[in-house]
Protein backbone atom coordinates (compact mmCIF):
# COMPACT_ATOMS: atom_id res chain seq x y z
CA UNK A 1 0.00 0.00 0.00
CA UNK A 2 2.37 2.54 0.77
CA UNK A 3 4.74 1.55 -2.65
CA UNK A 4 1.47 2.44 -4.41
CA UNK A 5 1.13 5.67 -2.33
CA UNK A 6 4.51 6.62 -2.98
CA UNK A 7 4.25 5.70 -6.80
CA UNK A 8 1.19 7.73 -7.26
CA UNK A 9 2.54 10.71 -5.00
CA UNK A 10 5.64 10.78 -8.00
CA UNK A 11 3.01 10.33 -11.17
CA UNK A 12 1.28 13.60 -9.76
CA UNK A 13 4.55 15.43 -9.24
CA UNK A 14 5.73 14.50 -12.57
CA UNK A 15 2.68 15.32 -14.41
CA UNK A 16 2.33 19.09 -12.48
CA UNK A 17 6.09 19.56 -13.84
CA UNK A 18 5.79 18.06 -16.93
CA UNK A 19 2.05 17.39 -18.69
CA UNK A 20 0.36 20.37 -17.48
CA UNK A 21 -0.40 22.95 -19.37
CA UNK A 22 2.06 25.98 -20.33
CA UNK A 23 1.22 28.37 -17.65
CA UNK A 24 1.29 26.18 -14.86
CA UNK A 25 5.16 25.34 -15.87
CA UNK A 26 6.05 28.84 -16.46
CA UNK A 27 5.33 29.83 -13.12
CA UNK A 28 7.04 26.76 -11.91
CA UNK A 29 10.02 27.86 -13.76
CA UNK A 30 9.59 31.18 -12.69
CA UNK A 31 9.21 30.64 -8.91
CA UNK A 32 12.61 28.27 -9.09
CA UNK A 33 14.30 30.79 -10.67
CA UNK A 34 13.13 33.56 -8.47
CA UNK A 35 14.28 31.43 -5.60
CA UNK A 36 17.80 30.92 -6.89
CA UNK A 37 17.98 34.64 -7.41
CA UNK A 38 16.74 35.91 -4.25
CA UNK A 39 19.60 33.03 -2.11
CA UNK A 40 22.13 34.18 -4.64
CA UNK A 41 21.85 37.97 -4.28
CA UNK A 42 21.46 37.36 -0.77
CA UNK A 43 25.06 35.50 -0.74
CA UNK A 44 26.23 38.50 -3.05
CA UNK A 45 25.01 41.10 -0.76
CA UNK A 46 25.53 39.76 2.94
CA UNK A 47 29.35 38.61 1.51
CA UNK A 48 30.34 41.15 -0.77
CA UNK A 49 30.54 39.28 -4.34
CA UNK A 50 33.76 37.60 -3.82
CA UNK A 51 32.61 36.18 -0.59
CA UNK A 52 29.65 35.08 -2.26
CA UNK A 53 30.95 33.62 -5.55
CA UNK A 54 32.89 31.81 -3.07
CA UNK A 55 30.12 29.92 -1.17
CA UNK A 56 27.99 29.04 -3.98
CA UNK A 57 31.66 27.51 -5.91
CA UNK A 58 31.65 25.93 -2.23
CA UNK A 59 27.56 24.52 -2.94
CA UNK A 60 28.55 23.39 -6.79
CA UNK A 61 32.07 21.73 -5.35
CA UNK A 62 30.23 19.88 -3.05
CA UNK A 63 27.58 18.58 -4.89
CA UNK A 64 30.39 17.54 -7.64
CA UNK A 65 32.43 16.10 -4.83
CA UNK A 66 29.40 13.75 -3.84
CA UNK A 67 29.31 12.67 -7.51
CA UNK A 68 32.76 11.35 -8.06
CA UNK A 69 35.88 11.38 -5.60
CA UNK A 70 37.84 13.26 -8.55
CA UNK A 71 36.31 16.29 -7.84
CA UNK A 72 36.97 15.68 -3.91
CA UNK A 73 40.99 15.63 -4.99
CA UNK A 74 40.95 18.72 -7.25
CA UNK A 75 38.85 20.83 -4.67
CA UNK A 76 41.05 19.63 -2.60
CA UNK A 77 44.15 20.66 -3.86
CA UNK A 78 42.48 24.23 -5.10
CA UNK A 79 41.65 24.91 -1.68
CA UNK A 80 44.99 23.99 -0.37
CA UNK A 81 47.21 25.99 -2.47
CA UNK A 82 44.77 29.49 -3.17
CA UNK A 83 41.88 29.31 -0.18
CA UNK A 84 43.55 27.39 2.42
CA UNK A 85 42.54 29.50 5.25
CA UNK A 86 39.08 30.77 3.89
CA UNK A 87 35.88 29.77 6.19
CA UNK A 88 32.22 30.36 6.06
CA UNK A 89 30.69 33.10 7.19
CA UNK A 90 28.45 31.51 9.99
CA UNK A 91 28.73 29.42 12.64
CA UNK A 92 27.30 26.04 13.68
CA UNK A 93 28.82 25.88 16.82
CA UNK A 94 31.99 26.40 15.22
CA UNK A 95 33.18 27.87 11.76
CA UNK A 96 33.87 25.24 9.52
CA UNK A 97 36.51 25.95 6.89
CA UNK A 98 36.08 24.86 3.44
CA UNK A 99 39.08 23.00 3.63
CA UNK A 100 36.47 20.53 6.80
CA UNK A 101 33.79 20.49 3.90
CA UNK A 102 35.97 19.36 1.17
CA UNK A 103 37.86 16.76 3.70
CA UNK A 104 34.59 15.53 5.44
CA UNK A 105 33.16 14.94 1.32
CA UNK A 106 35.94 12.89 0.43
CA UNK A 107 35.83 10.96 3.40
CA UNK A 108 31.81 10.57 3.19
CA UNK A 109 32.43 9.62 -0.73
CA UNK A 110 34.63 6.74 0.90
CA UNK A 111 32.69 5.27 2.71
CA UNK A 112 29.86 5.28 0.36
CA UNK A 113 32.33 3.08 -1.44
CA UNK A 114 33.18 0.62 1.09
CA UNK A 115 29.71 0.01 2.14
CA UNK A 116 28.13 -0.07 -1.18
CA UNK A 117 31.17 -2.76 -2.28
CA UNK A 118 32.42 -0.25 -4.88
CA UNK A 119 35.99 -1.55 -3.67
CA UNK A 120 36.27 -4.34 -2.13
CA UNK A 121 39.68 -4.35 -1.08
CA UNK A 122 42.29 -2.24 0.71
CA UNK A 123 45.02 -1.10 -0.29
CA UNK A 124 48.22 -0.55 2.22
CA UNK A 125 51.85 -0.53 0.71
CA UNK A 126 54.74 -1.18 2.16
CA UNK A 127 54.11 2.20 3.77
CA UNK A 128 50.90 1.34 5.39
CA UNK A 129 51.72 -0.45 8.66
CA UNK A 130 54.40 2.74 9.38
CA UNK A 131 52.14 5.37 8.39
CA UNK A 132 48.96 3.94 11.12
CA UNK A 133 51.87 3.37 13.60
CA UNK A 134 52.56 6.80 13.10
CA UNK A 135 49.38 7.59 13.68
CA UNK A 136 47.98 5.75 16.63
CA UNK A 137 51.48 7.25 18.41
CA UNK A 138 50.23 10.88 17.68
CA UNK A 139 46.87 9.84 19.20
CA UNK A 140 48.81 8.47 22.07
CA UNK A 141 50.80 11.45 22.72
CA UNK A 142 47.50 13.63 22.22
CA UNK A 143 45.57 11.92 24.90
CA UNK A 144 48.49 11.82 27.21
CA UNK A 145 49.21 15.32 27.00
CA UNK A 146 45.88 15.84 28.18
CA UNK A 147 47.60 15.08 31.69
CA UNK A 148 48.47 18.18 32.17
CA UNK A 149 47.16 21.02 29.61
CA UNK A 150 43.12 21.09 29.01
CA UNK A 151 42.34 21.42 25.48
CA UNK A 152 40.56 24.23 24.18
CA UNK A 153 38.05 23.55 21.23
CA UNK A 154 39.91 25.07 18.90
CA UNK A 155 42.62 22.40 19.75
CA UNK A 156 40.62 19.45 19.90
CA UNK A 157 39.44 20.55 16.22
CA UNK A 158 43.19 21.59 14.75
CA UNK A 159 44.11 18.05 15.88
CA UNK A 160 40.98 16.68 14.31
CA UNK A 161 41.56 18.02 11.28
CA UNK A 162 45.31 17.08 11.26
CA UNK A 163 44.27 13.31 12.08
CA UNK A 164 42.00 13.40 8.56
CA UNK A 165 44.76 14.89 7.06
CA UNK A 166 46.96 11.94 7.71
CA UNK A 167 44.32 9.74 6.56
CA UNK A 168 44.50 10.99 3.56
CA UNK A 169 47.20 8.69 2.41
CA UNK A 170 45.33 5.80 3.11
CA UNK A 171 42.27 7.43 0.86
CA UNK A 172 44.97 8.48 -1.99
CA UNK A 173 45.88 5.17 -2.36
CA UNK A 174 42.80 3.41 -2.35
CA UNK A 175 41.19 5.56 -5.03
CA UNK A 176 44.26 6.75 -7.24
CA UNK A 177 43.87 3.71 -9.07
CA UNK A 178 44.78 4.06 -12.66
CA UNK A 179 47.48 6.76 -15.06
CA UNK A 180 44.40 8.28 -16.03
CA UNK A 181 43.23 9.49 -12.55
CA UNK A 182 46.95 10.48 -11.58
CA UNK A 183 47.23 11.99 -14.68
CA UNK A 184 44.36 14.24 -14.03
CA UNK A 185 45.42 15.11 -9.99
CA UNK A 186 49.16 15.89 -10.70
CA UNK A 187 47.66 18.42 -13.44
CA UNK A 188 45.17 19.65 -11.30
CA UNK A 189 48.08 20.12 -8.83
CA UNK A 190 50.52 21.94 -10.96
CA UNK A 191 47.53 24.51 -12.01
CA UNK A 192 46.45 25.23 -8.65
CA UNK A 193 49.73 26.01 -7.52
CA UNK A 194 50.44 28.11 -10.64
CA UNK A 195 47.70 29.96 -10.09
CA UNK A 196 48.76 30.92 -6.44
CA UNK A 197 52.04 31.75 -7.61
CA UNK A 198 51.02 34.39 -10.29
CA UNK A 199 48.65 35.67 -7.00
CA UNK A 200 51.66 35.57 -4.96
CA UNK A 201 53.62 37.52 -7.98
CA UNK A 202 50.88 40.09 -9.05
CA UNK A 203 50.28 41.27 -4.92
CA UNK A 204 54.10 41.47 -4.86
CA UNK A 205 54.06 43.27 -7.84
CA UNK A 206 51.58 46.04 -7.62
CA UNK A 207 51.09 48.58 -5.27
CA UNK A 208 50.96 47.67 -1.64
CA UNK A 209 47.29 49.66 -1.84
CA UNK A 210 45.85 47.56 -4.46
CA UNK A 211 47.27 44.11 -2.95
CA UNK A 212 45.33 45.54 0.56
CA UNK A 213 42.32 45.93 -1.59
CA UNK A 214 42.62 42.76 -3.13
CA UNK A 215 42.85 41.15 -0.39
CA UNK A 216 40.02 42.70 2.32
CA UNK A 217 37.09 41.32 0.78
CA UNK A 218 38.43 37.75 1.83
CA UNK A 219 38.07 39.00 4.93
CA UNK A 220 34.33 37.81 5.29
CA UNK A 221 35.84 34.47 4.50
CA UNK A 222 38.24 34.69 7.83
CA UNK A 223 41.45 36.59 5.79
CA UNK A 224 43.24 39.48 7.95
CA UNK A 225 42.56 42.38 5.96
CA UNK A 226 44.52 45.70 6.19
CA UNK A 227 48.33 46.69 5.36
CA UNK A 228 48.59 44.59 8.67
CA UNK A 229 48.40 41.47 6.22
CA UNK A 230 51.48 42.20 4.23
CA UNK A 231 54.80 40.66 5.32
CA UNK A 232 58.38 42.28 5.29
CA UNK A 233 61.97 40.64 5.93
CA UNK A 234 62.16 40.75 10.21
CA UNK A 235 58.67 42.14 9.68
CA UNK A 236 60.41 45.27 9.31
CA UNK A 237 58.71 47.77 7.15
CA UNK A 238 61.82 49.51 5.63
CA UNK A 239 62.98 46.06 4.14
CA UNK A 240 61.94 44.02 1.30
CA UNK A 241 58.22 42.82 1.29
CA UNK A 242 57.97 39.05 0.74
CA UNK A 243 55.11 37.13 -1.00
CA UNK A 244 52.27 36.26 0.67
CA UNK A 245 49.97 35.37 -2.15
CA UNK A 246 46.95 33.79 -0.32
CA UNK A 247 48.39 32.27 2.02
CA UNK A 248 48.55 34.67 4.86
CA UNK A 249 52.38 33.88 5.59
CA UNK A 250 55.46 33.55 3.28
CA UNK A 251 56.61 30.55 4.69
CA UNK A 252 53.37 28.86 4.43
CA UNK A 253 53.54 30.00 0.63
CA UNK A 254 56.99 28.85 -0.11
CA UNK A 255 56.01 25.50 1.56
CA UNK A 256 53.41 24.69 -0.60
CA UNK A 257 55.43 25.48 -3.60
CA UNK A 258 58.09 23.20 -2.75
CA UNK A 259 55.86 20.48 -2.94
CA UNK A 260 54.13 21.48 -6.16
CA UNK A 261 56.56 22.90 -7.96
CA UNK A 262 58.92 19.69 -7.87
CA UNK A 263 55.75 18.05 -9.66
CA UNK A 264 55.83 20.71 -12.20
CA UNK A 265 59.95 20.60 -13.01
CA UNK A 266 59.44 16.71 -13.66
CA UNK A 267 56.67 17.62 -16.08
CA UNK A 268 58.13 19.61 -18.19
CA UNK A 269 60.89 16.97 -19.07
CA UNK A 270 58.25 14.24 -18.92
CA UNK A 271 57.73 12.80 -22.44
CA UNK A 272 54.09 13.11 -22.12
CA UNK A 273 53.40 15.72 -19.63
CA UNK A 274 50.15 16.02 -17.97
CA UNK A 275 49.24 19.56 -19.41
CA UNK A 276 50.61 21.31 -22.74
CA UNK A 277 54.16 21.89 -21.87
CA UNK A 278 54.30 25.63 -22.24
CA UNK A 279 51.53 25.91 -19.85
CA UNK A 280 53.72 23.70 -17.42
CA UNK A 281 56.72 25.66 -17.87
CA UNK A 282 54.59 28.51 -17.74
CA UNK A 283 53.56 27.35 -13.74
CA UNK A 284 56.74 26.26 -13.02
CA UNK A 285 58.34 29.75 -13.85
CA UNK A 286 55.86 31.88 -11.95
CA UNK A 287 56.35 29.54 -9.36
CA UNK A 288 60.31 29.55 -9.16
CA UNK A 289 59.81 33.73 -9.19
CA UNK A 290 56.99 33.34 -6.06
CA UNK A 291 59.32 30.79 -4.15
CA UNK A 292 62.11 33.48 -4.47
CA UNK A 293 59.93 36.60 -3.57
CA UNK A 294 58.98 35.08 -0.17
CA UNK A 295 62.30 35.29 1.17
CA UNK A 296 62.01 31.94 2.69
CA UNK A 297 65.33 30.62 2.59
CA UNK A 298 63.88 26.95 3.80
CA UNK A 299 61.71 26.87 0.80
CA UNK A 300 64.75 27.60 -1.44
CA UNK A 301 66.94 24.90 -0.41
CA UNK A 302 63.74 22.58 -0.64
CA UNK A 303 62.98 23.43 -4.28
CA UNK A 304 66.88 23.49 -4.95
CA UNK A 305 67.25 19.86 -3.50
CA UNK A 306 63.74 18.40 -5.16
CA UNK A 307 65.16 19.89 -8.76
CA UNK A 308 68.53 18.39 -8.17
CA UNK A 309 67.31 15.31 -7.06
CA UNK A 310 65.22 15.27 -10.75
CA UNK A 311 68.20 16.59 -12.51
CA UNK A 312 70.33 14.01 -10.99
CA UNK A 313 68.25 10.88 -11.44
CA UNK A 314 67.05 11.22 -15.35
CA UNK A 315 66.43 14.55 -16.93
CA UNK A 316 70.17 15.67 -16.82
CA UNK A 317 69.53 18.78 -18.85
CA UNK A 318 68.26 20.55 -15.99
CA UNK A 319 71.47 20.65 -14.61
CA UNK A 320 71.82 23.53 -16.92
CA UNK A 321 69.08 25.52 -16.53
CA UNK A 322 70.13 25.16 -12.55
CA UNK A 323 73.01 26.36 -13.30
CA UNK A 324 71.93 29.38 -15.12
CA UNK A 325 68.84 30.30 -12.63
CA UNK A 326 72.01 30.08 -10.27
CA UNK A 327 74.26 32.25 -11.69
CA UNK A 328 71.34 34.89 -12.67
CA UNK A 329 70.68 34.84 -8.65
CA UNK A 330 74.16 35.46 -7.51
CA UNK A 331 74.87 38.23 -10.03
CA UNK A 332 71.99 40.59 -11.34
CA UNK A 333 71.58 43.76 -9.31
CA UNK A 334 68.22 43.23 -8.61
CA UNK A 335 68.70 40.25 -6.72
CA UNK A 336 71.43 41.22 -4.25
CA UNK A 337 68.80 42.39 -1.48
CA UNK A 338 68.26 38.33 -1.51
CA UNK A 339 71.82 37.05 -1.57
CA UNK A 340 72.26 39.25 1.40
CA UNK A 341 69.42 38.33 3.15
CA UNK A 342 70.48 34.18 2.25
CA UNK A 343 73.78 35.05 3.41
CA UNK A 344 73.02 36.48 6.81
CA UNK A 345 71.25 33.48 7.35
CA UNK A 346 73.84 31.19 6.75
CA UNK A 347 76.45 33.39 8.91
CA UNK A 348 73.28 33.57 11.92
CA UNK A 349 73.12 37.31 11.95
CA UNK A 350 69.72 38.21 11.43
CA UNK A 351 67.14 38.37 14.12
CA UNK A 352 64.88 35.31 12.54
CA UNK A 353 68.15 33.30 12.15
CA UNK A 354 69.18 34.00 15.93
CA UNK A 355 65.34 33.62 17.26
CA UNK A 356 65.64 29.78 15.55
CA UNK A 357 68.66 29.21 17.31
CA UNK A 358 66.88 30.05 20.63
CA UNK A 359 64.16 27.82 19.71
CA UNK A 360 67.01 25.09 19.47
CA UNK A 361 68.26 25.62 22.44
CA UNK A 362 64.85 25.86 24.20
CA UNK A 363 63.64 22.20 22.26
CA UNK A 364 67.18 20.37 23.88
CA UNK A 365 66.12 21.63 27.56
CA UNK A 366 62.17 20.44 26.76
CA UNK A 367 63.42 17.25 25.47
CA UNK A 368 65.90 16.39 28.63
CA UNK A 369 62.53 16.54 30.18
CA UNK A 370 60.05 14.78 28.13
CA UNK A 371 62.27 12.50 25.77
CA UNK A 372 60.43 9.59 25.13
CA UNK A 373 56.49 10.24 24.31
CA UNK A 374 56.85 14.45 24.27
CA UNK A 375 54.78 16.70 25.95
CA UNK A 376 51.30 16.41 23.42
CA UNK A 377 49.63 18.89 21.22
CA UNK A 378 48.23 21.03 23.56
CA UNK A 379 51.02 22.82 25.74
CA UNK A 380 54.01 22.13 28.04
CA UNK A 381 53.32 21.40 31.22
CA UNK A 382 56.50 23.84 32.91
CA UNK A 383 55.35 27.66 32.28
CA UNK A 384 59.37 27.70 31.01
CA UNK A 385 58.96 25.52 28.22
CA UNK A 386 57.44 25.90 24.77
CA UNK A 387 56.18 23.49 21.86
CA UNK A 388 56.54 25.85 19.01
CA UNK A 389 59.91 25.84 17.02
CA UNK A 390 61.24 26.25 13.44
CA UNK A 391 61.50 22.62 12.70
CA UNK A 392 59.24 19.82 11.84
CA UNK A 393 61.65 17.17 13.20
CA UNK A 394 62.07 19.25 16.45
CA UNK A 395 58.55 20.19 16.96
CA UNK A 396 57.55 16.10 16.33
CA UNK A 397 60.36 15.62 18.73
CA UNK A 398 58.38 18.13 21.11
CA UNK A 399 55.02 17.09 20.86
CA UNK A 400 55.80 13.16 20.44
CA UNK A 401 59.01 12.73 21.88
CA UNK A 402 62.15 10.57 19.98
CA UNK A 403 59.50 7.62 19.69
CA UNK A 404 57.29 9.66 17.66
CA UNK A 405 59.85 11.29 15.43
CA UNK A 406 61.69 7.65 15.20
CA UNK A 407 58.06 6.80 13.58
CA UNK A 408 57.73 9.74 11.34
CA UNK A 409 61.23 9.10 9.68
CA UNK A 410 60.52 5.62 9.26
CA UNK A 411 57.62 6.40 7.22
CA UNK A 412 59.84 8.85 5.37
CA UNK A 413 62.55 6.13 4.51
CA UNK A 414 60.43 3.53 3.76
CA UNK A 415 58.39 5.76 1.23
CA UNK A 416 61.98 7.00 -0.35
CA UNK A 417 63.27 3.22 -0.75
CA UNK A 418 59.89 2.26 -2.13
CA UNK A 419 59.75 5.02 -4.59
CA UNK A 420 63.64 4.50 -5.37
CA UNK A 421 62.85 0.90 -5.85
CA UNK A 422 59.91 1.68 -8.23
CA UNK A 423 62.25 3.46 -10.16
CA UNK A 424 64.65 1.36 -11.19
CA UNK A 425 61.89 -0.96 -11.75
CA UNK A 426 60.93 1.13 -14.48
CA UNK A 427 61.98 0.51 -18.11
CA UNK A 428 62.90 3.32 -20.43
CA UNK A 429 60.50 6.60 -21.40
CA UNK A 430 57.93 4.48 -18.95
CA UNK A 431 54.64 6.38 -18.07
CA UNK A 432 55.00 6.15 -14.63
CA UNK A 433 58.34 7.69 -14.41
CA UNK A 434 57.65 11.14 -13.97
CA UNK A 435 54.97 10.34 -11.45
CA UNK A 436 57.41 8.38 -9.01
CA UNK A 437 60.13 10.85 -9.81
CA UNK A 438 58.03 13.94 -9.27
CA UNK A 439 56.04 13.00 -6.11
CA UNK A 440 59.86 11.47 -5.07
CA UNK A 441 61.17 14.67 -5.53
CA UNK A 442 58.32 16.80 -4.15
CA UNK A 443 58.36 14.74 -0.55
CA UNK A 444 62.22 14.56 -0.73
CA UNK A 445 61.88 18.78 -0.80
CA UNK A 446 59.48 19.02 1.82
CA UNK A 447 61.30 17.08 4.04
CA UNK A 448 64.98 19.04 3.73
CA UNK A 449 63.10 22.35 3.92
CA UNK A 450 61.34 21.17 7.13
CA UNK A 451 64.90 21.34 8.64
CA UNK A 452 63.93 24.82 9.21
CA UNK A 453 60.42 25.12 8.99
CA UNK A 454 57.41 23.56 10.70
CA UNK A 455 54.66 24.19 8.21
CA UNK A 456 53.88 20.93 7.62
CA UNK A 457 52.78 20.01 10.83
CA UNK A 458 51.17 23.02 11.80
CA UNK A 459 48.63 23.72 9.60
CA UNK A 460 45.66 21.69 8.62
CA UNK A 461 45.96 22.36 5.05
CA UNK A 462 49.32 22.16 4.40
CA UNK A 463 49.18 18.60 6.53
CA UNK A 464 46.45 17.67 4.37
CA UNK A 465 48.67 18.47 1.06
CA UNK A 466 52.03 16.78 2.36
CA UNK A 467 49.70 13.13 3.17
CA UNK A 468 47.97 13.52 0.36
CA UNK A 469 51.46 13.68 -2.35
CA UNK A 470 52.82 10.64 0.11
CA UNK A 471 49.37 8.37 -0.98
CA UNK A 472 49.65 9.70 -4.41
CA UNK A 473 53.59 8.97 -4.71
CA UNK A 474 52.79 5.66 -3.11
CA UNK A 475 50.30 4.85 -5.48
CA UNK A 476 51.97 5.56 -8.02
CA UNK A 477 55.23 3.27 -7.23
CA UNK A 478 52.20 0.76 -6.38
CA UNK A 479 51.34 0.69 -9.70
CA UNK A 480 54.75 0.86 -11.14
CA UNK A 481 55.85 -2.10 -9.11
CA UNK A 482 52.44 -4.06 -10.45
CA UNK A 483 53.60 -3.05 -14.21
CA UNK A 484 56.84 -4.33 -13.41
CA UNK A 485 55.83 -7.65 -11.77
CA UNK A 486 53.42 -8.18 -15.04
CA UNK A 487 56.54 -8.04 -16.91
CA UNK A 488 58.67 -10.19 -15.48
CA UNK A 489 55.90 -12.77 -15.02
CA UNK A 490 55.20 -12.59 -18.78
CA UNK A 491 58.42 -12.67 -20.05
CA UNK A 492 59.10 -15.86 -17.86
CA UNK A 493 56.26 -17.58 -19.29
CA UNK A 494 57.41 -19.50 -22.52
CA UNK A 495 53.43 -19.11 -23.86
CA UNK A 496 54.15 -16.05 -26.12
CA UNK A 497 56.28 -13.44 -26.96
CA UNK A 498 56.80 -10.16 -25.20
CA UNK A 499 57.45 -6.40 -25.63
CA UNK A 500 57.23 -3.15 -23.85
CA UNK A 501 55.68 -0.70 -26.60
CA UNK A 502 56.99 3.34 -26.41
CA UNK A 503 54.30 3.38 -23.03
CA UNK A 504 56.13 1.39 -20.77
CA UNK A 505 52.88 -1.11 -21.57
CA UNK A 506 53.11 -5.28 -21.59
CA UNK A 507 52.18 -6.64 -24.93
CA UNK A 508 52.19 -10.44 -25.04
CA UNK A 509 51.26 -12.41 -28.25
CA UNK A 510 50.53 -15.92 -28.52
CA UNK A 511 52.69 -18.92 -30.13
Amino acid sequence: MDRFIEERSAERLRAFLTLGDDRKRNWVVAGMLAGVALVVGALLAYLTPIGGVAVIAACVGALLILRDVRWGLFALLAIACVLPFASLPFRIGFTPTFLDLVLGALYAVWAMRLITRHQDDFVLTPLGLPVLVFVALAVFSFVAGLSHSRPSSNDLRTFAEVLLGFGLFFLAVNQVRDESLLRQVTGAAILAGGAEAVIGVLLYAVPKTWAVRFLSPLGRLGYPVGLGALRYINDDPGRPMRAIGTNIDPNILGALLVIVMALAVTQMFARRPVLPRTWVALCAGFMGVCVFLTYSRSSMLGVVVAAGLVAMLRYRRLLVLLAVVGALVLLLPLTQAYVSHLVQGVLIEDRSTQMRMGEYQDFFKLIRRYPWIGVGFVGAPDVDLYVAVASIYFALAAQMGIVGLAAFLLVAAVYLVYLFRALRALPADSPWEPFVLGYGAAVSGSLVSGFLDHTLLTYPHAVALFWLVLGLGAASGHMALQGAKERLQGRASGNGSHFVDKNGTCTCTEN
